[in-house]
């Protein structure tokens, strides 16, 4: 698939097949192609915690407050993305400029990780619904959980679905 191709296929997963573990080769890739994601400064204000088993659905249920993200429990995989100290060029930035660079390097993060997982045959789902404190003590974590990404492979009744996106013209703006 071409980067076009994967972008195209890529969905939020809401529906897995427990039954399937996904391969060590294919989680091997989608780390690695996460740790070449591009960050403010190279920093990597971030860490990945990868929860298997127990501690996968203990994570998921720390996710599924007020009936939210039923689906979690079957997704084999949880990856839990905490952050992590700047590096000293990233935070005099980040002060400087007044942005938060290590929310936008997470954001890049996580989409490196869910269109690394589409191209590897793998469901995924961005959930930004957790409860901290609880994934903190499960993963033993000291600072802040933002996301946690479900990973594994979509149900075989889980078909592609339509794209609902805004057209072009209301978000590019070209100006020569």
């Amino acid at each position: 698939m071409n980067f076009t191709e994967i972008a195209e296929a890529r969905q939020s997963c809401r529906s897995y097949d427990a039954s399937r573990e996904i391969e060590d080769e294919k989680l091997g890739r989608i780390l690695e192609s996460a740790r070449l994601s591009p960050s403010a400064c190279n920093a990597q204000p971030y860490r990945m915690t990868l929860c298997r088993g127990e501690a996968a659905k203990r994570v998921a249920r720390a996710t599924q407050g007020m009936g939210m993200n039923k689906f979690a429990t079957d997704a084999p995989v949880m990856l839990v993305i905490s952050e992590a100290a700047y590096t000293k060029t990233a935070a005099i930035g980040a002060k400087a400029k007044g942005n938060d660079y290590r929310s936008i390097d997470i954001g890049i993060l996580a989409a490196c990780i869910t269109l690394a997982a589409t191209a590897e045959g793998l469901g995924s789902c961005i959930l930004g619904w957790l409860n901290d404190s609880q994934i903190r003590k499960i993963c033993s974590l000291d600072s802040p959980v933002r996301l946690v990404i479900t990973l594994g492979y979509a149900k075989d009744d889980d078909k592609l679905r339509v794209k609902k996106r805004k057209s072009m013209d209301e978000l590019v703006k070209t100006i020569e």
